[in-house]
């Protein structure tokens, strides 16, 4: 098994940047995605997803996409945030997801 590198929030961002199109780099900056990346810990905190997986190494946690893209465009209207269009907000989830995979934290 591979050695999980720490998470880093402005790796995050960064890796999340060259992840998305260039159509959502124009449209979202670095403080929209951090928002929205903090938006997806939210939900998996809300579920009990973080605690599930520091539990155990060998349980797969199976996140819901469609219920994560919700959480995160319900709450940022209600943030105040403005209506985000859920295909943006899936490149943003996925971009996140590949993040975290190249650090070790899920495996394929």
């Amino acid at each position: 098994m591979e050695e999980m590198i720490p998470y880093d929030d402005a790796a995050a961002v960064a890796y999340v940047r060259n992840y998305i199109s260039q159509d959502l780099k124009e449209k979202f900056d670095e403080d929209q995605i951090l928002y929205l990346i903090d938006l997806i810990y939210d939900y998996y905190e809300s579920r009990g997803l973080l605690e599930l997986a520091n539990e155990s190494d060998e349980e797969f946690v199976e996140i819901d996409e469609d219920e994560l893209l919700s959480y995160v465009l319900k709450n940022a209207q209600k943030d105040g945030m403005g209506k985000y269009e859920e295909d943006d907000i899936r490149q943003v989830v996925l971009g996140e997801m590949a993040y975290c995979e190249s650090i070790g934290m899920y495996e394929e």
